[in-house]
Parts: structure tokens; C-alpha cells; sequence
């Protein structure tokens, strides 16, 4: 597949080495818009593919088009790639808020997947949710899930609204999970650890906790119950989580991340 990316921040080139390293594009099949001469030189210097300065007419010639530009900036880029965008290119976002109706009309054309990536994907270990609009194949939309699994996992929303709700769990989740491993942190300082170590012992906590999670049979209430013994230090800290009501905060707040990415959608 021939995949140009307009757009070569993080998460566009999280996208162009996972998809080079997995031997999913050939360098010379990856096309890096470049915004400006500084970031054009930078990146012919990582030969990650072939550069160009700007959205040009080579970008009609690939099979996708990424566009991983800053939300704010997508009616100007719409502006250049709608005139050089060809009827049989797919076109694949990775821009938060911007619904895919937004997107087919600025673009003028029909064929948008739309998606919403974590920043996990930077190191490969990403959650994708996206969506597609009606007119695209099968083949088509497994062709572009293929892409985004190499940079971690891709699940496919039949019901577009619904990446609102990933918006709030998965895409914003990386920064509630940083959240508490911060205030453990602070906790561990605050009963004297040094900064350093309190976050040694958090980190690896969170490491093997995840581990066990994902390769244990038993539920969550059950892999809570297996550390909080009945009058123990576990079930000390539990009581306090279950009257400040850490659940519903939690659960209130992710809550208000989808309320506001349906708010950003709609414009």
C-alpha cells in the first residue's frame, strides 16, 4: 500500500515507523508532507520516506491519505487537499472532534475512515477506535485496520457516534492512569520515600498489576478481594476510596470527556 501523511508530528510519525518497521509500506511508498522548510529538511534527514513541502500533487498518487494535522488547522489544510485528493484514495483521520459528515464535506469526498489513537501508540502499544463512512469495502476497511494494528490494537465502531465515548475512555484514558500513578506517587513521598523511589515502587506496581490482569482468569472484584484481607492495610484504603466516592469521580469525569468530545464534534 502506498500511504502518504500530511501532518508529521507525534502521532503522524508514530504512524510512518510502526508501519515501516512491520514491512506494511516500503519507504518508497510513504509519502511526509512536510509543513515547512525546517521540518522538511528534518525529516528527509530520517528517511522515514519521501518528503515534500506542502500538499502537492503527489499526494494524489497514494492508495491513503492520513491526515494528522492539529484540529484547528484542518479547514486550511481541506482548503489544499480537497483540489489534489483523487475519487479512488481513502482518507483516514486521526484528528480529534472532527466528525466524519465534517470531514467528507470540507474534503469533497466521500471515502473517510475516521479514527481516535492514544498516545500509547507512540510506542507501539496503542488502543485505536474508528469508523468508516458508508462506501468503503471490506477490503478496504480491513486494509486500514491492518495499518493502524501495528501501532498496537484497532477495534472498528459501527456507529460513529460511539468514538465520542472511546474519545473519554481510551483516548483521554492514558491521562487518568498517569493521574493516579502521580498522586500514588505523592502518597509514597508524603510517607517518605524519596520522589525516586516512590515512583520505583508505583511503576513497577502498575507493571505487574496490568500483567496480572491480562493473563488471570479471575475478575476484578475477585483480583481485589485476593489482596484485601478482611480488617488488613487494603481494605483500610478501600473503605476510604469507597466514601470519598473515588468510583463515581471517576467515573464523572470520563463521563464529562464524552460530553465534551460530542460538544467538539458538532463544532
Amino acid at each position: 500500500m502506498r500511504v502518504a501523511i500530511i501532518g508529521c508530528g507525534n502521532m503522524g510519525m508514530a504512524y510512518a515507523k510502526s508501519f515501516l518497521q512491520n514491512n506494511l509500506v516500503k519507504p518508497d511508498n510513504m509519502l511526509l508532507v512536510a509543513k515547512n522548510p525546517a521540518r522538511h529538511t528534518e525529516l528527509a534527514g530520517r528517511q522515514a520516506g519521501r518528503v515534500v513541502l506542502g500538499i502537492t500533487e503527489q499526494v494524489g498518487q497514494y492508495d491513503l491519505v492520513i491526515v494528522a494535522v492539529k484540529p484547528q488547522d484542518f479547514s486550511g489544510v481541506a482548503q489544499e487537499l480537497r483540489e489534489v485528493v483523487q475519487p479512488q484514495q481513502m482518507v483516514l483521520s486521526i484528528m480529534a472532534g472532527i466528525p466524519i459528515a465534517r470531514l467528507q464535506q470540507e474534503l469533497a469526498h466521500p471515502l473517510i475512515i475516521r479514527a481516535m489513537p492514544n498516545t500509547p501508540a507512540l510506542i507501539g502499544l496503542g488502543m485505536t477506535a474508528y469508523a468508516a463512512a458508508d462506501g468503503l469495502t471490506v477490503q478496504q476497511i480491513r486494509q486500514v485496520e491492518n495499518l493502524i494494528n501495528s501501532t498496537g490494537r484497532a477495534v472498528f465502531l459501527e456507529q460513529e457516534n460511539l468514538l465520542d465515548a472511546a474519545t473519554a475512555v481510551s483516548g483521554s484514558g492514558p491521562a487518568y492512569f498517569f493521574y493516579i500513578v502521580r498522586a500514588m506517587i505523592e502518597a509514597g513521598r508524603q510517607l517518605g520515600f524519596d520522589e525516586a523511589l516512590a515512583a520505583q515502587l508505583v511503576k513497577q506496581t502498575m507493571l505487574g498489576s496490568f500483567h496480572l490482569l491480562n493473563n488471570s482468569e479471575k475478575s476484578l472484584d475477585e483480583l481485589i478481594k485476593a489482596v484485601a484481607s478482611k480488617g488488613g492495610t487494603t481494605e483500610a484504603a478501600l473503605t476510604v476510596f469507597g466514601e470519598r466516592d473515588l468510583t463515581g469521580a471517576l467515573i464523572g469525569g470520563i463521563s464529562a470527556a464524552e460530553r465534551r468530545a460530542g460538544e467538539l464534534s458538532k463544532g
